[in-house]
């Protein structure tokens, strides 16, 4: 196999990239070696050596614990919940949440396997024990079927802490108008109605 082969089947073990697609990449990176394939693996060899998991929430960072966790301006009481870490990176793109993570590192998942024990849940359970300061649980997996039936799992997890556990609010988005909406998120959206006079 030459090194183009390998390349072109590295790429396509990337998400979003099929055979085809890794293909162009890898000729659009050959094309560009000096100002686009060198210092992209320069950058990529660099990152295999310093990327770290946090020990603590899981997040991925140069340091272990990770920036978020010692943020002193970070409310320590607070825990959102995420699958992966991508999802943890779209809250903070909100820059909304002020609080500190934990990532499942997936969900549970009967058809595939992946009980209590495969991700970070009995670590979540640990770290949200009354003694250790935290009052709220915000669970953020995605609106999936495992998703809801991992929120729902670490709710009975969470229940003898005595602690809030919360869910992310879902329904119509912001500029969504109603009639291209699916059936699903219509439901959900009369179910978490609020009184607007609270």
């Amino acid at each position: 196999m030459t090194e183009i082969e390998r390349l072109i089947q590295l790429l396509a073990r990337l998400p979003g990239l099929g055979p085809r697609s890794a293909r162009r990449a890898a000729l659009h990176l050959i094309r560009n070696k000096g100002s686009l394939l060198e210092p992209l693996a320069r950058a990529m060899t660099d990152a295999a050596a310093s990327i770290r998991i946090c020990s603590i929430c899981g997040n991925v960072d140069t340091v272990d614990p990770c920036g978020i966790c010692t943020d002193r301006k970070r409310d320590g009481s607070v825990i959102c919940v995420v699958e992966q870490v991508n999802d943890l990176w779209a809250l903070e793109r909100t820059a909304s949440f002020k609080g500190r993570y934990h990532v499942l590192g997936g969900v549970l998942s009967a058809l595939d396997g992946i009980g209590p024990e495969d991700i970070s849940i009995g670590a979540l359970v640990a770290r949200a024990a009354p003694d250790k300061g935290v009052k709220e649980v915000i669970l953020a997996t995605n609106l999936t079927v495992d998703g809801q039936t991992t929120a729902h799992y670490i709710t009975e997890r969470l229940a003898p802490a005595g602690i809030k556990v919360s869910r992310l609010a879902h329904g119509v988005p912001v500029g969504g108008e109603l009639d291209y909406l699916d059936d699903g998120t219509l439901a959900a959206a009369l179910a978490a109605r609020q009184d607007l006079r609270s």
